[in-house]
């Protein structure tokens, strides 16, 4: 599982550090691509193959399904952890995250999500104003 809250910057080729804890779980080589609220989701080979099959078996004839496969899987990247465990981020996703310089990597369960720093700092304090209404109306899941 991948938890926590990781600052890291991009260097001067585009290559950003991943966490140590994430690089066992993810492996030599994983899947990059466009997340939701403007940040790029990260999954590991296996669990990426899980989701591929999951979204094949979506209805074509549906609008809404093409457009978000489309989408999904258009952005993706195969990226490979070097050395020193260091990724290149493509500049297409670099882009559509607005990811400059610096960057927030967090744990979100059964996948990794890289941030633009800024994005990141607006996003939780967003949230954080919202907390006890966002949980209040998760009652339901029984969490």
């Amino acid at each position: 599982m991948f938890m926590g809250e990781y600052q890291h910057s991009l260097d001067d080729k585009a290559r950003l550090t991943i966490p140590a804890k994430f690089r066992e779980e993810l492996g030599p080589a994983f899947m990059v691509t466009r997340g939701l609220d403007r940040c790029l989701f990260v999954y590991p080979q296996k669990d990426w193959e899980t989701l591929e099959s999951k979204m094949r078996a979506m209805p074509l004839t549906r609008a809404d399904a093409r457009q978000f496969i489309r989408f999904f899987f258009s952005g993706a990247a195969e990226c490979e952890l070097d050395k020193q465990g260091r990724i290149v981020v493509p500049g297409n996703l670099r882009e559509y995250a607005s990811i400059d310089k610096d960057c927030v990597v967090i744990g979100v369960g059964a996948r990794v999500e890289i941030w633009d720093q800024g994005i990141w700092k607006s996003y939780t304090e967003n949230v954080e104003n919202q907390f006890s209404d966002l949980a209040a109306s998760l009652v339901d899941l029984d969490l």
